[in-house]
């Protein structure tokens, strides 16, 4: 049985560690994601096998052996990133609490913190992905007569100021922030867009920026990448040892099989 548990215990690190280094993996090909989070991952033990359990007696102890290892957890790192300046109107960057409310064409909501907006032909402003960014009323925003549009500028509150060539101006509209509960449930959902349905919060929450601990909006900024490339390559290489370590079990473990069938031989 010790043998066949360290094989076990071999195939258990070989699995788990792969699932660590697919995290660290993840997280370095996403050093230049705007706004992405990075993750960690933890592990713990899996059942131990109990040959004597402990009693009442002074000095008898419990005597168990271990069966390998498992993921713990994966945990995201929701702090902010840095602001990066890149001269662009539509371009909007959080500092401090709050998320952007974006909707799909399906009226689906999903929170995110990457601000890479810009109109499109109709004056609807959208994010990369082509999904409508809503005020702090949960309400798209369009600019009426696009065409006719002279320039904007977006106030750290999130409002929306809109000069047209004819001198007229609207400052209607406001940018929205979503304040999200509990960050840990936040799903994500590729297009770094989160879906926020089990945190608590609902797009009725949606506030101007500047309100009910939220942050301000800085346009013409962009929120970099939180990957600590540092950090990342430390753990690849704890986490590869570990992996290596592993597999090494599993070779020691098929040697002594084999010099066991060789003593049954002879």
């Amino acid at each position: 049985m010790a043998l066949i548990g360290t094989l076990t215990s071999g195939v258990s690190a070989l699995r788990t560690f792969s699932k660590g280094l697919e995290v660290i993996g993840s997280n370095i090909a996403n050093v230049n994601t705007t706004s992405y989070k990075s993750s960690s991952t933890s592990y713990k033990d899996t059942f131990s096998n109990t040959l004597h359990a402990a009693s009442g007696a002074a000095g008898d102890s419990a005597v168990q052996i271990g069966t390998g290892v498992q993921i713990g957890g994966i945990t995201t790192n929701f702090s902010q990133g840095s602001l990066s300046s890149t001269g662009k109107g539509t371009d909007l960057g959080i500092s401090g609490n709050g998320y952007f409310a974006v909707q799909d064409g399906a009226g689906v909501n999903y929170a995110t913190r990457d601000g890479s907006f810009h109109f499109d032909t109709g004056g609807n402003l959208v994010n990369g992905e082509g999904l409508s960014v809503l005020d702090n009323t949960g309400a798209k925003i369009t600019v009426a007569n696009y065409d006719t549009v002279a320039s904007y500028s977006i106030a750290k509150n999130g409002t929306l100021n809109v000069f047209y060539a004819d001198g007229t101006t609207d400052s209607s509209q406001a940018v929205g922030l979503l304040k999200i509960a509990d960050e840990s449930k936040l799903m994500r959902q590729g297009g770094n867009v989160y879906d926020f349905a089990a945190t608590g919060t609902v797009i009725a929450d949606i506030a101007a920026a500047q309100s009910n601990g939220l942050g301000s909006i800085q346009a013409n900024t962009l929120e970099l990448s939180n990957v600590d490339l540092t950090d990342q390559f430390s753990e690849l290489i704890t986490t590869q040892r570990s992996f290596q370590a592993g597999s090494r079990l599993i070779t020691v473990s098929d040697s002594v099989l084999e010099d066991i069938v060789n003593l049954k031989r002879s």
